[in-house]
């Protein structure tokens, strides 16, 4: 069955909204990332909510469709989950707008400075374990690391562990990235991912997944499926790049997410799923 499917009469009121919480002056690049994997992969609106637009970036030149807004103006928006994290930056200001976003009754996926923030901040990871709806982390090892205070070195000899004391702490659906992503819940046995290569080993290719675990939940797909789900994807749209290209090297996180929309288009099906 494939992952998504439409409507003859729905509108974009009917697959979500998305907010991507980042895109601090000098990292707006990474919040883009997230914002055009989001849209590409079918999120009726997505929106970047800026901590300040007085830089003057208020519009995505390539993407156009994303909505870029200062926080301040997220209030009255149809938002429906959040990817906090990109580009977010680890300022005050960047500490209460994540503490808010955790408040929400929204789901949430954690990533990049979102992570860094609860690792250094005791009070956001207890705010986080204490959610009543569905909460997604995305840490690579370092930032794993920094979460568990454990050398990385420990985390790689045993990431499945490393994944399910991470699951357990932030009650949260945690995606160990890296070499054979591990994926579980706080309750579950961890799934092990078999797609990709090191031609994810580029800047803003975490940024691209982010999004699209955010884009499917938006959408209505079930937190895990969709982490399970688009980690498979996105592994799957590096080997489809690497095959065209005759190699790993030089491939861009932006070129990731026309390959994701072609995998989801061609009725990729959820994993675990027929």
């Amino acid at each position: 069955m494939p992952l998504l499917i439409r409507d003859p009469q729905s509108n974009k009121g009917d697959h979500g909204a998305l907010g991507i919480l980042g895109g601090s002056t000098g990292m707006v690049g990474a919040a883009f990332l997230s914002a055009r994997s989001a849209l590409l992969s079918g999120t009726g609106r997505t929106y970047i909510v800026r901590l300040s637009l007085d830089d003057g970036v208020v519009v995505d030149p390539l993407t156009p469709e994303i909505m870029i807004i200062d926080i301040q103006d997220c209030k009255d928006k149809p938002i429906n989950t959040w990817v906090a994290g990109p580009g977010l930056g680890t300022s005050d200001s960047a500490r209460q707008a994540l503490s808010k976003c955790l408040n929400s009754d929204d789901p949430v996926v954690l990533d990049a400075d979102a992570l860094n923030l609860i690792a250094e901040d005791p009070a956001l990871g207890r705010q986080c374990r204490r959610r009543h709806r569905p909460t997604v982390i995305t840490p690579h090892p370092g930032e794993a690391s920094r979460l568990l205070q454990q050398p990385v070195a420990q985390i790689q000899a045993d990431r499945q562990t490393a994944a399910q004391t991470m699951a357990a702490a932030f009650h949260a659906v945690t995606v160990l990235k890296g070499h054979q992503t591990v994926i579980t819940t706080p309750e579950g046995a961890p799934s092990i991912n078999h797609s990709g290569n090191a031609a994810l080993a580029t800047a803003g290719t975490g940024d691209v997944l982010a999004g699209l675990i955010g884009s499917l939940i938006a959408q209505g797909v079930d937190p895990h499926q969709a982490a399970l789900t688009a980690v498979h994807i996105h592994g799957s749209a590096a080997e489809r790049l690497t095959l065209r290209l005759g190699g790993m090297i030089g491939v861009s996180a932006s070129e990731l997410i026309p390959e994701i929309r072609l995998l989801i288009n061609a009725g990729q099906a959820p994993v675990g799923q027929g």
